[in-house]
């Protein structure tokens, strides 16, 4: 079974809003051309995501309505240097452990064998004092809870002073790095097995490779998901679906996250990707020889005439049914096809498809774009969109906004699609499902440009989470060791320049009609100014509620708090769940805090800052008022 019938395979015994959630959809014309893109220079990498060590100024925000003329505009002012407002949520105790923990985060001994030592203080003070032990310095910091009851306590106290909740539900595998080569293989294996073409077409990026096995490696601040079995698929949706009600029963506002590779077997989103990166490189091809290379996505618009031409020279099907593709209402009158008219052009209607060849751009050489399924893949894949649906049903009906997190590049395309379609059916009235960008990528814009533009033609509202990256240096030694272009901007100055230019993108999509919704996931305090200053340029208030921030909970409070005592939705990834389970969770956390840590005093300096002012006024048993 090809990729293009996958959707038909699904209908008869799938909900109606599974045979929605067809993997290529029809097309719509495009109304307005994107910007040019900016050229990126070179500079110093560093630490992807950090709390930037900058001199705090005030940030002055209009928060009257934009559509408000001749009015006097309110101006709000955010000091991020003001201790009391960020830290009034803490009493002295927990400023001492976030002093605590941070420092003990720069000692390289410590973070590296975090694992083991937490593994023989195990052993030395037993199960309950260890846990009595994790609960007073890192579990304390960076996790919530061991439940969803345990968690409701400090999620109401943060929204109290102006924080909401993205909860996570954070337990994890605890496999060596041998057991998790071998499961990633083993799953890879199996698939392999089942190739009916023949000849393996698959590029050297979607496929496994053993010392890769382990996606977890240069990564520590996303979790992995190893696929074991169907069951196991199973368990991690009602895993999800328990923390979707949590955050529904916790607060109004709340959202709860995902990860896709939880859901399913991986290898078919290694596929899928390989299939939709194909097909978008062969546009670029095809825009190339029209003269049309080097423009961003959206403006590269193909003379049709010229493209059938081409199609029919280059062999990839013959004359009648290359112009029985190009006929009726699909493309509209304007006799040029654009990216997302070719994205929707490979469905279960065009017979073209299921012959489909295409160069391969290295070796010249025609091959199949799709390759058949077995009874069991067709299955699995069933099962994940099925898994996919009945979670953002669940979010719908409580309340809750989902967030499809972002992983790895060869898997991401797969990921983005599923997520955009579930964008089509579930955000028609509101945004309930986010999906992530990461904008160390240097597709990151033309991703953005690309599924805002459809969201404009179709009118549903586009949900975007906007994070820097969490795999950049496993990213980077993949790419080289395999032998493939590196997708990772070359340097931290450029990732933040995309950044700011997905997001100032996104924000006059916001201005110009309010139908786009954007969360600033970053720690970095320049970012954030940024936001600031262009939401004031464009009079978009935070009363609206089309502009998030985000951190991690434990993490650069000093943004967080003054934001959301100032009026803006601000949330804080909250991950729960009981200690033994979470240790993996918080040997990330120790690893990604030593980068900026010892890099930047300022959160340490603003929590000495406030203890002491608390000290002098004699607040020594202070405690936060709500």
């Amino acid at each position: 079974m090809s990729y293009n019938k996958v959707v038909p395979a699904l209908v008869k015994s799938s909900s109606d809003n599974i045979k929605r959630i067809c993997l290529f959809h029809g097309r719509f014309r495009s109304t307005v051309a994107s910007t040019q893109r900016d050229e990126v220079e070179g500079g110093k990498e560093k630490q992807v995501d950090e709390c930037t060590v900058v001199k705090a100024v005030q940030a002055d925000l209009i928060i009257q309505p934009k559509n408000t003329t001749d009015a006097q505009t309110q101006k709000i002012e955010i000091d991020f240097d003001n201790t009391h407002e960020a830290y009034k949520s803490k009493d002295n105790i927990e400023l001492l452990r976030s002093l605590l923990v941070f420092k003990l985060c720069t000692f390289d001994f410590l973070v590296d064998k975090n694992k083991e030592l937490m593994d023989l203080s195990k052993k030395v003070f037993g199960q309950r004092l260890f846990e009595r032990l994790m609960k007073m310095t890192f579990y304390g910091q960076f996790v919530a809870g061991e439940d969803h009851n345990s968690i409701k306590p400090l999620i109401h106290k943060n929204q109290a002073f102006g924080v909401g909740s993205v909860l996570d539900y954070s337990v994890e595998e605890d496999l060596t790095q041998e057991e998790a080569e071998k499961k990633e293989m083993e799953q890879h294996y199996v698939s392999c097995c089942f190739l009916t073409l023949g000849v393996d077409h698959r590029e050297k990026k979607y496929k496994a490779h053993r010392q890769f096995g382990d996606r977890r490696g240069g990564v520590v601040s996303a979790r992995t998901y190893f696929y074991a079995d169907e069951a196991k698929c199973d368990n991690q949706m009602e895993t999800f679906l328990n923390c979707i009600k949590a955050s529904g029963g916790a607060s109004v506002d709340g959202f709860s996250a995902i990860k896709m590779t939880a859901l399913g077997r991986p290898q078919f989103l290694l596929q899928f990707s390989e299939v939709l990166v194909k097909w978008r490189r062969f546009f670029n091809l095809l825009a190339a020889q029209q003269g049309k290379s080097g423009m961003d996505a959206l403006e590269q618009k193909l003379e049709l005439e010229q493209l059938k031409e081409s199609l029919t020279q280059l062999g990839v099907g013959n004359k009648d049914d290359i112009e029985n593709w190009f006929t009726g209402e699909k493309l509209g009158p304007s006799g040029t096809i654009d990216l997302l008219d070719w994205n929707s052009l490979i469905n279960d209607r065009t017979s073209i498809s299921n012959l489909l060849v295409i160069p391969n751009v290295e070796t010249g050489q025609l091959e199949p774009l799709l390759r058949k399924f077995t009874v069991e893949e067709e299955k699995q894949m069933k099962r994940m969109l099925q898994r996919v649906d009945v979670l953002a049903k669940h979010a719908v009906e409580n309340g809750v906004r989902l967030m499809v997190d972002a992983e790895q590049t060869y898997f991401q395309p797969a990921i983005s699609r599923l997520t955009l379609e579930m964008q089509r059916i579930f955000n028609r009235e509101k945004p309930i499902i986010f999906n992530t960008y990461q904008c160390y990528l240097k597709e990151a814009y033309d991703n953005v440009s690309v599924d805002m533009e459809l969201s404009r033609r179709e009118g549903w509202y586009f949900g975007a989470k906007l994070v820097r990256g969490a795999y950049m240096y496993q990213e980077r030694s993949r790419a080289e060791e395999i032998g493939y272009e590196d997708p990772i901007n070359p340097d931290y100055e450029a990732t933040n320049r995309m950044y700011h230019k997905c997001l100032e993108f996104v924000l006059e999509e916001i201005n110009h009609n309010r139908k786009a919704n954007v969360m600033v996931a970053s720690h970095n305090e320049d970012t954030v100014k940024f936001t600031l200053e262009k939401m004031n340029q464009m009079g978009l208030s935070p009363t609206e509620n089309k502009v998030y921030f985000g951190q991690l909970l434990g993490m650069c409070d000093q943004i967080s708090f003054p934001l959301g005592q100032a009026g803006f939705p601000v949330y804080k990834y909250v991950p729960y769940g009981p200690v033994n389970e979470v240790i993996p969770y918080l040997s990330r956390r120790a690893l990604e805090n030593r980068g900026f840590m010892k890099g930047s005093q300022r959160e340490r300096s603003l929590l000495w800052k406030e203890l002491k002012r608390r000290l002098l006024n004699g607040q020594i048993l202070y405690k936060p008022v709500y």
